[in-house]
C-alpha cells in the first residue's frame, strides 16, 4: 500500500524531471496522508504534460457521499480495470504522482516502525496515478488515487504491498489513454535496486507533523 509520502524538491526540478512547460506551484511536504491536497501531472488537451492539485483519495463520478474517498487512496493493480470505482479513470484519466519518497511499517518489537523508500539513483519517483472530477453544489472536486502492486525482494522485508514506480521511459505511455493503448504490463512491481530503504523516527506516524527531519536515518 501507499499510506504515506514526500515531495520536497525544488519545483524546477519537478518540471524538468516531468517535461512540464512551467514549474508547478505546490509546497514542500514531507509528510502527505490521505486527504491532502497533492501534485499530479497528467496529459494536458494537448497531449503535453500538464501538472494540477487534486485531492488524495479517489471520489468517483457516481459517488454519493464523499467520504468515500478516504477508503480510496489506493487502487490495486491487480483488480483496478474491473472495480467499479477505479475502471473508468485507469481507461480515461492516468496520471503520475511525483514523489521524492515515500513511508510503510514494519512490526518490530511489539510496535511499528516507519521506513522511509526513495530512489536509489536520482531525485524523483513517480507513481502511477489515477485522477477524478467529482461534481459538488460549490464546484467540481478533482481527486487521484495511486496503484499499487506486489512489493519487489527488497520491499518484501518491510510490506507485501507497495506503489508502482513508473520509469521515466514509461511516463508517456502511461499518460496516453487512447483505447488501443495497453498499460496492464506497466503495472508491476519496480525492480529491488531502484529504491533504497532505511529506519525513520516514529514523528511521522502523526501525520500533523511534516517537517525535513522526518526522512533523516535513525538506527
Amino acid at each position: 500500500m501507499c499510506g504515506r509520502y514526500a515531495l520536497h524538491s525544488h519545483p524546477q526540478v519537478v518540471a524538468l524531471a516531468f517535461g512540464l512547460a512551467m514549474p508547478p506551484e505546490f509546497a514542500p511536504r514531507f509528510n502527505i496522508a490521505p486527504l491532502s491536497d497533492v501534485l499530479i501531472v497528467r496529459a494536458g488537451a494537448d497531449g503535453e504534460p500538464q501538472a494540477a492539485i487534486t485531492r488524495w483519495g479517489l471520489l468517483p463520478r457516481w459517488a454519493k457521499d464523499p467520504k468515500l474517498a478516504a477508503k480510496l487512496n489506493n487502487a490495486r493493480a491487480e483488480t483496478v480495470a474491473e472495480k467499479p470505482s477505479f475502471r473508468d479513470a485507469f481507461r480515461r484519466r492516468r496520471c503520475l504522482v511525483p514523489a521524492n519518497g515515500f513511508y510503510e511499517w514494519r512490526a518490530e518489537g511489539g510496535r511499528k516502525q516507519p521506513y522511509y523508500i526513495r530512489p536509489a539513483d536520482g531525485e524523483l519517483f513517480a507513481f502511477a496515478g489515477l485522477w477524478e472530477r467529482w461534481d459538488r453544489p460549490q464546484g467540481p472536486l478533482e481527486t487521484c488515487a495511486i496503484l499499487t502492486t506486489d512489493a519487489n525482494q527488497r520491499m518484501q522485508a518491510i510490506h507485501d504491498r507497495m506503489p508502482v514506480i513508473l520509469p521515466p521511459a514509461n511516463y508517456a505511455q502511461w499518460l496516453d489513454c487512447r483505447p488501443a493503448n495497453d498499460v496492464t504490463g506497466l503495472l508491476r512491481p519496480c525492480a529491488s535496486g531502484s529504491i533504497e530503504t532505511y529506519r525513520v523516527g516514529p514523528e511521522v506516524n502523526n501525520a500533523r507533523n511534516d517537517r525535513p527531519e522526518l526522512i533523516d536515518p535513525r538506527s
